[in-house]
């Protein structure tokens, strides 16, 4: 079997939207210094679930795309699997259900540790898996996308991912709805900056992303406020330390040249490199967390 259309319709570049959010939300508890408390065995089985929660909206939306005629000749994006007919439809269809029984099976362990509110997350993160594209109200389709990552890949993954390693829920006190926040909106950045590279095509499809309702200028703004937000609240609430403010500052450079970028180039190709850019910003992120976290 060849793996490349599969590694194609998985999209490895939005990935660090499903690590990065588990990865934040456990540190806290990962990195106390305290053996009680924590498991790197249920970090694994998080991860390895959230992954597959990934890649299954991303099958789904490779192949709903094409069934609707959003991905079109005219894409300026990576190669989809289905629009560009190195796997059917179909099959990335079923493709997407195994990925999803995969991302059950996972949780079990997680459902084991900590019961029913792990049963809830991941029945609702598996329908949004199908309905960002698919099902009578989808939310791609909307103009919900940026709300929906930071929702689940945001508030959602961070805050059940802190469940599962604490047994109990974190707050805005302890950061973790904070970091969940900051967390959601980098990874809105990723979507937004493809919405904005396809705004013509998804217009002309009808797809009635941000980008596409309100227009490029709307969009690049936004992805400046994604960039920025994190930012100004690590400076209002991490200010215990010089060390653990200037933590906030690792993935700036990076945000500078992505918000640099989608104003000076128009929408073509270079920006699945500003998407790179994007995902960057989110690991660097993820390192600034970790080291905070080692700092308390």
């Amino acid at each position: 079997m060849n793996v490349v259309p599969w590694i194609l319709a998985a999209r490895p570049k939005t990935l660090p939207a499903a690590v990065v959010p588990v990865w934040v939300g456990s540190m806290p508890t990962l990195a106390d210094g305290n053996p009680l408390t924590g498991s790197w065995l249920l970090f694994w089985f998080t991860l390895l679930s959230c992954l597959c929660i990934q890649i299954a909206t991303n099958f789904f939306n490779d192949a709903i795309d094409h069934l609707k005629g959003a991905d079109t000749q005219r894409r300026l994006g990576p190669t989809r699997a289905a629009a560009s007919g190195l796997l059917r439809p179909g099959t990335v269809l079923v493709g997407a259900l195994a990925v999803c029984l995969a991302a059950a099976l996972f949780a079990i362990p997680l459902i084991l540790a900590r019961g029913w509110p792990v049963v809830a997350i991941g029945a609702v993160s598996l329908f949004f898996a199908y309905g960002y594209t698919g099902g009578p109200v989808p939310l791609a389709y909307r103009g919900l996308g940026e709300l929906f990552v930071i929702l689940f890949f945001g508030f959602v993954a961070v805050s059940g991912s802190h469940f599962v390693q604490a047994g109990e829920w974190g707050g805005w006190g302890d950061g973790i709805l904070r970091l969940g926040l900051q967390c959601g909106l980098y990874s809105s950045v990723l979507i937004a900056v493809n919405n904005l590279r396809d705004t013509e095509e998804d217009r002309l499809s009808g797809k009635r992303t941000l980008a596409a309702r309100f227009g490029e200028a709307f969009a690049r703004t936004e992805i400046l406020v994604f960039c920025l937000v994190p930012v100004l609240l690590w400076s209002l609430f991490e200010t215990e330390s010089l060390a653990a403010l200037a933590l906030g500052f690792l993935p700036a450079p990076v945000g500078a040249a992505v918000v640099f970028c989608v104003f000076r180039f128009r929408p073509g190709p270079v920006y699945n490199r500003i998407l790179a850019l994007g995902a960057l910003q989110l690991l660097l992120f993820a390192v600034a967390a970790t080291l905070r976290a080692m700092l308390r």
